[in-house]
């Protein structure tokens, strides 16, 4: 027997799953952990995604995991984007995202200005470029330069927004560094990230592991919805078919109030079917993992006419006010304030609270100076 669900339901569960209604999350690694993620091109956000989310928020706490504990990595994974992960789960990361080499289309390589063995020879030459401290882009470029003897790519790696380290990211072989005098910094897992594994584990468990952790925060969903997330879309179809099978004796399907077919955790079924639509405002930051875990064209989400505002050019995540999970406006800080645009009436009560407490956590967390840098 299929159960039946409104989406009001699935999105106040994950507002729980999420921390969001339940701002209880221990810290920025088990906040990472829950959402499978953070995504932080831009600093500030991903910050303030970690601090909403937080029992106890700690504006410093993701930068102590990342670069004293170790137990946060920030790489390039998900799309290709910047994101805080844990350190335990990237090598899972890693494996699944390597199932899809992007960088050997021609039509990539044409893009970006390099032949084939252009990029097998940076594939090549970063991990034995990389030394034992962390690297600035021009002197990893550098290295890499006397590694391979071809000045042609120093052009092609300092151009853009490191377009062509980012395969190296996907294999497990470069991952960001402490920052020095406001420059980033590379380094590789294997000597930076306590535990690292001698080699990636086999992609066909990886890709389990990362599927029922998307299922866990982020659904129900359909296996369109976590290749959309983890992939953008193109992953390959027999793999991400693969993993699913695979993963089946743990899903349920369910169906929702708009005919859509979904898959469940079967552990979290009971849960889904008991929880009540919620009416809760809150206000999130740009670029929040609860709207990038969801396809943008999902309407009991974003509604149609309110896409433009959140979905932006550039794919630019706009911060969005939220009720029962649904987005009902957008907003943007402004001298520490949350200027708010509204699309539908929301409580002003209800409101003014989250926005009290969203502008007490600017305060906490401020704009970083490179943020930019990072994309």
């Amino acid at each position: 027997m299929t159960t039946s669900l409104a989406w009001s339901q699935i999105l106040a569960w994950r507002l729980r799953r999420q921390f969001v209604s339940s701002p209880d999350g221990a810290d920025a690694v088990a906040v990472a952990r829950r959402l499978c993620g953070v995504q932080a091109q831009v600093a500030s956000s991903a910050r303030l995604a970690v601090a909403v989310r937080s029992a106890r928020p700690d504006p410093g706490g993701p930068d102590r995991a990342l670069w004293e504990a170790r137990t946060l990595a920030k790489t390039w994974v998900m799309r290709g984007t910047l994101h805080l992960v844990p350190s335990d789960t990237l090598p899972d990361l890693c494996s699944a995202l390597g199932t899809l080499r992007f960088w050997e289309k021609a039509s990539w390589q044409r893009w970006h200005g390099v032949t084939a063995a252009e990029i097998d020879a940076i594939v090549d030459a970063v991990p034995r470029a990389l030394g034992e401290h962390p690297m600035t882009r021009e002197e990893l470029v550098g290295a890499v330069v006397e590694v391979t003897g071809d000045d042609h790519l120093r052009q092609a790696l300092t151009s853009g927004w490191g377009a062509l380290f980012k395969p190296l990211s996907r294999l497990g072989e470069l991952c960001y560094g402490p920052p020095r005098e406001g420059r980033v910094t590379f380094t590789a897992p294997r000597r930076w990230l306590p535990g690292w594994p001698a080699a990636l584990p086999p992609q066909e468990e990886a890709g389990v592991r990362v599927a029922r952790a998307f299922l866990g925060a982020h659904g129900p969903a359909t296996p369109e919805m976590f290749d959309k997330w983890l992939f953008g879309g193109v992953a390959r179809k027999a793999v991400l078919k693969a993993w699913f099978r695979d993963l089946g004796p743990e899903l349920t399907e369910v169906e929702t109030d708009d005919g859509r077919t979904l898959l469940a955790l079967t552990e979290h079924l009971d849960e889904l079917a008991a929880t009540r639509p919620s009416e809760e405002v809150s206000l999130l930051p740009g670029f929040d993992p609860y709207i990038l875990g969801a396809p943008r064209d999902l309407e009991p989400l974003i509604p149609a006419d309110a896409k433009a505002k959140v979905s932006r050019q550039a794919g630019w995540i706009s911060p969005v006010v939220l009720r029962g999970g649904r987005v009902v406006g957008v907003w943007r800080p402004e001298g520490g304030r949350a200027v708010v645009e509204l699309f539908e009436a929301v409580p002003e009560t209800a409101l003014g609270e989250a926005v009290a407490r969203v502008e007490s956590l600017l305060a906490a967390v401020p704009a970083d100076a490179t943020d930019q840098a990072d994309a």
